[in-house]
């Protein structure tokens, strides 16, 4: 499901908000997960699972075309970690 596809169905099953109040809705709620991970912590959901970041350490990498070497900076790259409800539901 992309996020179009999202604010369609949410504004399908409630009909007594308008397609911008639900794109509206929808931004807001990804934002603040971004600013939230942006700042350090951490997101759950219950049922659904946790947002949060890792640490990347700086290494050597390979340009795929060239196979020069580069250096990759140190970085935080998001993580998702499902939680239990889910998991029990794809796993019936």
């Amino acid at each position: 499901m992309i996020r179009s596809e999202l604010v369609q169905k949410l504004a399908q099953d409630n009909p007594d908000l308008s397609a911008r109040e639900v794109e509206r809705i929808v931004a807001v709620f990804f934002d603040e997960i971004v600013q939230r991970l942006s700042e350090g912590g951490r997101v759950e959901l219950r049922g659904f699972g946790a947002f949060s970041t890792r640490a990347r350490d700086a290494r050597v990498g390979r340009n795929p075309r060239t196979g020069e070497s580069v250096e990759v900076d140190a970085k935080r790259v998001p993580y998702f970690k499902p939680g239990k409800e889910m998991r029990e539901r794809l796993n019936v």
